[in-house]
């Protein structure tokens, strides 16, 4: 049954094994935010994305010692940037005090994104972030 709508999306796909580090990843990103004309006409966002990816791939290599899986799709109306590690425990967000070294990579995330959430899988977790553009990034 065909309605005239159809949903396009594109997506990109990377492992990031731990030894390739996070740059790696910001760059990765960078490359495909800007194809997308992102890094032209919504700056703030794609800085929003980075940070995102740089938490998320920190996470996956640190917390659950595993090679990241980062992907990145794009529906017209939100970039999902979805980081799939092998733990399947879930992360947990955390209140750290002042001095704790670290801790607020989620808390940076919940703020970032317009969206979060973790879904666990077969074999790990993926953390799933939602980036919605302004319009005018859109061209409309």
């Amino acid at each position: 049954m065909e309605d005239g709508s159809s949903l396009k999306a594109v997506g990109w796909a990377r492992t990031l094994p731990i030894s390739s580090g996070v740059k790696a990843a910001r760059d990765w990103t960078r490359a495909h935010l800007e194809t997308l004309g992102w890094t032209r006409t919504a700056p703030e966002l794609v800085d929003s994305v980075l940070l995102t990816v740089s938490e998320l791939v920190t996470n996956a290599h640190v917390h659950a010692h595993s090679t990241a899986q980062l992907i990145l799709t794009w529906d017209d109306g939100c970039l999902h940037v979805t980081v799939h590690d092998a733990d399947s425990r879930l992360p947990e967000q955390r209140r750290p005090g002042a001095d704790a070294p670290g801790g607020r990579g989620l808390l940076l995330v919940d703020a970032l994104a317009h969206e979060w959430e973790v879904h666990h899988c077969p074999r790990g977790k993926d953390v799933v972030a939602c980036f919605r553009p302004p319009a005018s990034a859109l061209g409309t």
